[in-house]
């Protein structure tokens, strides 16, 4: 069994810049700072819980989101741009995955009130980062030549789950933060985020060229300077920062490795994995160069890889983010190019504290807005995979259960509470509890035996 993608990015659209097409700088730079925007937000949300649970200083929080832009930058560049045997040379952005919080919170908590105590696991953490990393690199062709368990009924199910589970997200940033928070779903925070949507859609519609491929950059902008108006964004930590700030290998002392927390962060890497081959098909799928076993294995190395240089730089797990793919939807722009200098910027963002700051002032409600349109994108192209194949009722059993599945974690935070810890990264992961569904129902239903199971996608 195998899975066919038909090379048609749309029916009718013509990419305006091909996967290995390079654009103009003109071009090229507000593409690039198109997706790092909107990932931004998702990068350093892991080292703000994982700092803010050490209860780490202001300096040492500053250093750890550094180092972990640098990292996010070089692994998004080696994902994009490739070495010999890594890197899926795809439009792909990469960021720290947060199935690596449950492992990391439980040795923090673990780790006791003493004063110091929690930043003395740091240097575990690191280990198991590191060990988890090469852990990856042996396993990923192994879980590359997993493809011929995707077939359409898996994928186009997968890639809607994938944009489902992302709209919880898009609903607290455009309310304000988390539900918790002091004005969370404010009018205002509602305004703004709207405000952005509108222009987005505004610039969809009757934008032509930059205007419209560019149109969710504009639409961000357009938003920051509402919210400006409103008094919603604080511009001095921009001007207290610095312009540059080095940021050094195992900065926060050298790794230390105990096997309960490395083998934690092993699951962890698995979980990743699986999460990251769904968003591989989704973003082969997008532009028209649909992943094979080949390029699925070295999109994975380059995930582990990542995850290495994370440890080194003493950061965390590093997966491909699902954020970005909505941008594919949404514009005629597939160069990986675009992808290779966002993680030029996110590297830059890392080593210059003024240019983050900048970045970091972006009301989370202008994010929200543009992540209403960008992540039902994602769903709308799972919908639209699923469209052509024959809805039988094996597969209709095999898609409901999947999305039922693969909703538990995105609606109830409590559902799983009674189940062992060390199972958190597989069952609050949506996505993870979609393809597992779908592989397994798949199977067993026996959905894709028959000649439908070579039938291409059209999108």
């Amino acid at each position: 069994m195998s899975l066919s993608l038909n090379s048609t990015v749309n029916e009718d659209e013509v990419p305006l810049f091909a996967v290995d097409q390079v654009p103009p700088m003109r071009r090229l730079f507000p593409f690039a700072l198109q997706h790092v925007l909107v990932m931004y937000a998702g990068a350093v949300a892991v080292p703000l819980v994982v700092g803010r649970a050490m209860h780490l200083s202001i300096e040492s929080l500053t250093l750890l989101i550094s180092a972990d832009l640098v990292a996010a930058g070089i692994a998004t560049m080696i994902q994009a741009f490739g070495l010999p045997g890594i890197g899926i040379r795809l439009p792909i952005m990469m960021g720290v995955t947060f199935s690596s919080v449950s492992p990391m919170l439980a040795l923090i908590d673990a780790a006791g009130p003493a004063p110091g105590a929690a930043m003395a696991m740091l240097p575990v953490i690191y280990g198991a980062v590191i060990v988890s990393g090469l852990f990856g690199l042996l396993i990923a062709p192994f879980v590359g030549r997993l493809t011929r368990l995707f077939p359409p009924t898996v994928t186009g199910t997968v890639i809607l789950v994938i944009g489902l589970s992302l709209m919880r997200i898009a609903i607290d940033w455009a309310g304000g933060g988390q539900p918790s928070d002091p004005g969370y779903g404010a009018p205002s925070h509602l305004g703004i985020a709207f405000a952005t949507l509108a222009v987005i859609l505004a610039l969809l519609k009757w934008g032509r060229g930059l205007a419209r491929n560019g149109a969710v950059l504009a639409g961000v902008i357009a938003g920051a300077a509402l919210a400006s108006l409103l008094g919603q964004t604080d511009f001095a930590p921009v001007a207290s920062a610095g312009w540059f700030a080095p940021v050094h290998p195992f900065q926060f002392g050298m790794p230390r490795f105990e096997l309960p927390i490395s083998l934690a962060m092993c699951f962890v890497m698995i979980v990743t994995m699986i999460e990251s081959f769904g968003m591989f098909l989704a973003a082969g799928t997008l532009v028209g160069r649909p992943a094979t076993p080949d390029d699925l294995a070295r999109g994975l190395r380059a995930d582990a890889l990542g995850t290495l240089i994370g440890g080194v730089f003493n950061t965390f797990p590093y997966t491909s983010f699902a954020q970005n793919i909505g941008l594919l939807s949404m514009t005629s722009v597939r160069s990986r190019y675009v992808c290779g200098l966002g993680g030029v910027i996110l590297l830059a963002l890392g080593l210059c504290p003024k240019l983050a700051a900048l970045v970091a002032a972006l009301p989370i409600s202008v994010l929200g807005g543009a992540g209403f349109m960008m992540f039902g994108m994602i769903a709308a192209t799972g919908i639209r995979i699923l469209s052509t194949v024959e809805l039988t009722y094996a597969r209709l059993a095999t898609i409901a259960v999947s999305v039922a599945l693969g909703l538990i974690p995105v609606l109830s935070d409590r559902f799983f509470q009674a189940m062992p810890a060390a199972l958190a990264p597989l069952l609050h992961s949506g996505i993870v509890m979609a393809s597992t569904a779908a592989v397994l129902a798949n199977l067993f239903l026996g959905c894709d035996r028959e000649s439908q199971e070579d039938a291409p996608i059209h999108i």
